[in-house]
């Protein structure tokens, strides 16, 4: 039986990320790329994060096509202090992120 391509899941983070509470969100991102090798992860509500959250990104990123929309200030100047703007996808939103053949 033939199934048709899945659609991007979406994970939504949310408040302050640091290493003593990223476990919740890696085990969603888990779930999700189970289930599809597309995932948006939306960062829209995200307070704070730290380097282990950009770690947590970026091995996500090398296990999946990973999508990340809502970037805003501070974390988009993270991103670009860091250097991962060039490397993760980023959109500004999750239907521009769903519409993305990569």
């Amino acid at each position: 039986m033939d199934s048709a391509p899945t659609s991007p899941h979406v994970v939504t983070a949310e408040g302050d990320l640091d290493v003593g509470n990223l476990a919740p969100l890696e085990a969603r991102l888990r779930a999700a790329i189970a289930a599809s090798p597309a995932v948006i992860l939306d960062v829209g509500a995200v307070t704070f994060a730290d380097s282990s959250f950009l770690n947590l990104l970026l091995r996500t990123h090398q296990n999946a096509d990973l999508r990340i929309v809502g970037l805003h200030p501070p974390l988009d100047r993270l991103f670009q202090l860091v250097g991962v703007d060039g490397v993760l996808n980023v959109f500004p939103t999750v239907d521009e992120a769903r519409a993305s053949s990569r």
